[in-house]
């Protein structure tokens, strides 16, 4: 018999041999499938939370705050996460941008929210210089940008929960907003713009003027009654994004942001603050990663229990493949033929679940989550984790077929008493 022959046998031989124990097997491939749905999907979400926490600001050469740890300047001023140590003085924004290498700064003030929300005071520039993902601007898509004190311009979360449009009348609160006494409720924002959905913190923020803000902490008698005599500048803000004429510059300039003497300030580069992130995070990335390895293995090893355990009752069948011209190595390969054709349909399976749910939940996740799911960017850990699922699951098959292997072929033949 000639080697293809005996190929196209010995895969239909394995075929039908797993079909007559369908169902059995079948529990099996959804075990298999579901593990590899797992680490599918745990490399998926951590590969897209990476890219969308790396797209929130693009564009930003550096971020300008007071003197603190540059990963909480880093999640305060870009992830609105966390409360800032100290403001800086407005006065050190305009030095540093009086610099040759600086090509602009924009101003952030933040501390206020509303209903949960974080308000962001800045200047009108943001929507020109503020980038997001693959360089992509920020955009209207009703209303226009703030002009005015009582002026509002919201993200689309903040639009599509809340239920707000055009012209709606909001009250921002002093913090947390969790006391009622700290309602800005003498001076209320009205909506005039709404932003189109970016996948970054954007989408969960309000944005209104440097000089609002700083009137709604000015005390009753001044501020927004000022605004018909000529208001005044703000003095603080939170930090500052900026952005360099040339990139060769950064270095230089957050040497003479350290080096300003007026008040301690730092400049960190937003690229490698987050690498230092996911430095941090890696380890509990590899503990999720484990247990789905775990899952994984523990499927691989039912799946060799499933044959070791029939193997008993196909003692009779596999000595009548001898009989009939079937060498030990062919019935070897018939067993992890078997075994493999269960690990690749779990694997399909499991692979087409994860690309359907991500699919699926795509927009929901980046509503909730701010998290952009690509299901069709496959990369090497995807490739990689199929094919150690594979891999695994094949080597796994052969230890049936070597015991397999072993058998005589009077013990199949022999009854037994």
């Amino acid at each position: 018999m000639s080697a293809r022959i005996m190929a196209i046998t010995l895969w239909t031989l394995a075929w039908r041999s797993a079909w007559n124990r369908r169902f059995v097997l079948s529990l099996t491939a959804l075990s298999v499938a579901l593990s590899t749905f797992l680490l599918l999907s745990i490399e998926r979400v951590r590969a897209d939370t990476e890219a969308s926490f790396s797209q929130a600001v693009s564009g930003t050469d550096l971020i300008v705050g007071a003197r603190s740890g540059s990963l909480q300047l880093l999640l305060y001023s870009v992830f609105r996460v966390g409360q800032p140590s100290n403001n800086i003085r407005l006065e050190s924004l305009q030095v540093l941008e009086r610099h040759r290498a600086v090509a602009w700064v924009v101003p952030l003030s933040l501390g206020d929210s509303h209903r949960g929300y974080p308000v962001v005071a800045t200047v009108a520039a943001y929507f020109d210089h503020f980038k997001y993902g693959d360089q992509q601007p920020l955009r209207l898509v009703q209303g226009q940008r703030f002009a005015g004190l009582h002026d509002a311009v919201i993200g689309a979360e903040v639009a599509r929960r809340l239920g707000y449009g055009l012209d709606t009348s909001l009250i921002l609160s002093h913090g947390d907003g969790a006391l009622a006494d700290n309602d800005h409720v003498e001076h209320p924002f009205k909506v005039v713009g709404v932003l189109a959905p970016t996948g970054t913190p954007v989408d969960r923020s309000i944005h209104i003027s440097l000089e609002a803000m700083d009137a709604l902490h000015q005390g009753p008698d001044m501020g927004f009654g000022m605004q018909a005599f000529g208001f005044s500048p703000p003095r603080e803000v939170t930090a500052a994004l900026v952005g360099l004429k040339s990139r060769t510059a950064v270095f230089s300039v957050q040497r003479a942001v350290a080096s300003h003497r007026a008040e301690p300030l730092m400049a960190i580069l937003p690229g490698v603050v987050l690498d230092e992130m996911w430095h941090v995070l890696g380890a509990g990335e590899r503990t999720l990663q484990l247990i789905s390895a775990l899952v994984a293995a523990v499927s691989v090893l039912g799946l060799v229990a499933v044959i070791l355990a029939g193997l008993d009752s196909r003692r009779r069948e596999l000595a009548v493949l001898r009989a009939v011209g079937a060498g030990p190595r062919q019935v070897w390969a018939l067993l992890a033929l078997e075994g493999g054709l269960v690990v690749a349909c779990g694997v399909l399976l499991g692979t087409l679940l994860q690309v359907g749910s991500a699919w699926a939940l795509a927009d929901l996740v980046l509503v909730h989550a701010g998290v952009v799911l690509q299901p069709w960017a496959w990369g090497a850990a995807q490739w990689m984790v199929v094919g150690s699922v594979l891999l695994a699951g094949g080597l796994a098959c052969l230890w049936p077929g070597w015991r397999a292997y072993r058998w005589a072929l009077a013990d199949g033949l022999t009854p037994r008493v």
